[in-house]
């Protein structure tokens, strides 16, 4: 029977079918390369509204990859898909989309159409099939994730980002004091009172067309000559006519706070966490989360910020596991980026990850061990019929011309102390 390895990409909160950028056409060639005996595809799943119930978002998302991997049993005439698939998936999620793919994963696993010695509730069966999660339609080969906050936000992304706005501030504060001293701002007059800033405002010029002018013009004008107070005027009319759209923003805004949700509540993430390594490590399937870390563009600032101090130097986006758990995280240095927000949203871009190829080479590794088993070596070739194409030779090559065309903006720079080169933009 021929086969095909599907790989899935699902973007996370806020994010698009653009969310992996070129990732997915490079992955798919690498692994083509890597593994001759199947067909690789790779599909992204189209944008979805990052709002409401997780698990009304798992459904939809399971429904749709059920119909994409039906399409190609039927295609490939498989006489059983269930017990004998001739399709096996890669569930690859970017931040909340790993968590889509761990809920998907746990939901088909749990779905046990035939029972078995393992979950029969009568100590008298005597079935000899397999654990019906074996049995699972879609079958899931395995689950990469990159940058999924399984365990929640590193507290880091805050405190930095606090930190950066403080320094901001003060600067603007210094800035303001500078020159409000220089225009007699807050200066005593000889009455001793102050002196009103507000008030050395010019006076406004009459213009014909003044009531003419948009509402809203006219309200900003006001707000301009009036000072603080008809500021709050101004800004309580604004408000008051665009209280529709308000009201909706404040109901887009709940919606979308449901579905990052999970994120606020730790015992669901770790027991979540903890299914996964369990299916991991008793039925063969794979499960890797490579994470953003700050490397050398933070590594000279780290001891000098009081976050750093206080936090540690590791700056990663996510929380990271103890123990046993680690190895299912490895690191993706971004020696390049100064936030862990900008490193979180840019790891598919080489411009703005020098270690973009490092991290593909990374991914291509946990798919191929996940694909060392009898299914593939049992393959009787391609799904598609054909070779390595012209065009997935190049892109083995040469990633991706768009790409790969950013090396010339990156210098070769070594790691301290780490005896290994990488790109530093």
């Amino acid at each position: 029977m021929k086969k095909t390895l599907l790989l899935c990409f699902i973007h996370g909160f806020k994010g698009g079918d653009d969310t992996f950028r070129n990732f997915p056409s490079h992955l798919k060639a690498v692994l083509q390369h890597a593994l001759p005996k199947i067909t690789v595809l790779a599909i992204t799943y189209p944008k979805f509204d990052t709002r409401g119930d997780l698990h009304e978002c798992v459904t939809r998302f399971k429904e749709w990859l059920q119909n994409k991997v039906i399409d190609l049993e039927v295609a490939n005439s498989t006489p059983s898909p269930t017990v004998d698939p001739s399709v096996h998936v890669i569930l690859i999620g970017h931040s909340m989309g790993g968590i889509v793919a761990a809920e998907a994963l746990l939901s088909i696993v749990n779905e046990q159409p035939i029972h078995s010695l393992s979950n029969s509730r009568t100590a008298q069966s005597t079935s000899s099939l397999p654990d019906p999660s074996l049995l699972m339609f879609p079958y899931i080969q395995g689950v990469l994730a990159f940058d999924t906050p399984y365990l929640g936000i590193a507290p880091g992304v805050v405190a930095h980002g606090a930190e950066k706005h403080w320094n901001t501030a003060n600067a603007a504060y210094s800035a303001y004091s500078n020159l409000a001293g220089a225009f007699g701002w807050g200066a005593k007059t000889p009455g001793g009172t102050a002196v009103d800033a507000s008030k050395m405002l010019p006076a406004p010029a009459a213009t014909a067309d003044a009531a003419a002018a948009p509402a809203w013009q006219r309200y900003g004008k006001m707000a301009m000559f009036a000072g603080a107070a008809g500021a709050v005027a101004a800004g309580g009319a604004a408000a008051y006519m665009k209280r529709d759209q308000i009201t909706e923003g404040l109901s887009w805004a709940t919606s979308h706070l449901e579905f990052v949700g999970c994120l606020a509540r730790p015992e669901e993430m770790k027991k979540r966490l903890a299914s996964v390594v369990t299916l991991s490590s008793t039925q063969g399937i794979g499960f890797k989360n490579l994470y953003t870390t700050l490397g050398l563009a933070v590594e000279s600032k780290g001891k000098a910020s009081w976050a750093g101090q206080v936090l540690g130097v590791d700056r990663t986006f996510c929380n990271l596991p103890k123990g046993e758990l680690k190895k299912f995280f490895w690191p993706a240095v971004n020696d390049k980026s100064e936030a862990e927000t900008w490193a979180h949203m840019t790891m598919f871009e080489p411009r703005n990850n020098p270690g973009y190829y490092s991290m593909s080479g990374k991914a291509k590794d946990c798919v191929v061990e996940w694909m060392e088993n009898e299914w593939y070596e049992e393959s009787e070739g391609r799904a598609d019929g054909g070779g390595l194409e012209d065009e997935e030779a190049e892109l083995v090559d040469k990633p991706d011309e768009e790409e790969y065309m950013h090396e010339e903006d990156f210098e070769d720079v070594k790691r301290p102390g780490s005896g290994e080169w990488r790109k530093e933009g």
